[in-house]
């Protein structure tokens, strides 16, 4: 079956932003020039995640909020105790949402429900330059 990889890169601000990736991944299907498979979106790095929501201002408030309940900048964390580098909740939250998503398509086309898009969730501290390596997989 054949295997088509690509890379996204993008400049992001940290402490919790969001960014619609939806219009990268699907420029990165037509690239593969695919009909019918799998997509596989993979964060390298350790504070960030990938998931879907619906990209709206009230739901993005919603999610980072969640985030801040779930895994809180103030509370202490082992791994800064180690490196001091004040990115623990990164690691825990990037570690809760996960690397990867996964996403069927077929007839060339990225099968997102009408208000379902693809994020790019970048938790850490401070500003990063991301790589995001997008891998289809089918026909």
């Amino acid at each position: 079956m054949p295997v088509h990889t690509d890379r996204i890169h993008l400049s992001t601000h940290g402490e919790t932003e969001i960014q619609d990736i939806t219009p990268l991944v699907t420029a990165a299907l037509e690239r593969a020039r695919m009909k019918a498979g799998t997509c596989t979106v993979f964060v390298t790095g350790s504070t960030g995640g990938v998931t879907t929501v619906e990209y709206e201002p009230g739901l993005v408030a919603d999610l980072q909020a969640a985030f801040e309940r779930l895994a809180p900048r103030a509370l202490p964390y082992e791994h800064e105790k180690r490196w001091h580098d004040g990115n623990g909740h990164s690691h825990v939250r990037a570690s809760l949402l996960g690397p990867s998503l996964t996403v069927p398509f077929v007839d060339g086309r990225l099968t997102l429900g009408t208000w379902q898009q693809i994020v790019f969730i970048d938790f850490d501290n401070r500003p990063r330059r991301r790589e995001l390596v997008v891998q289809f997989v089918g026909e």
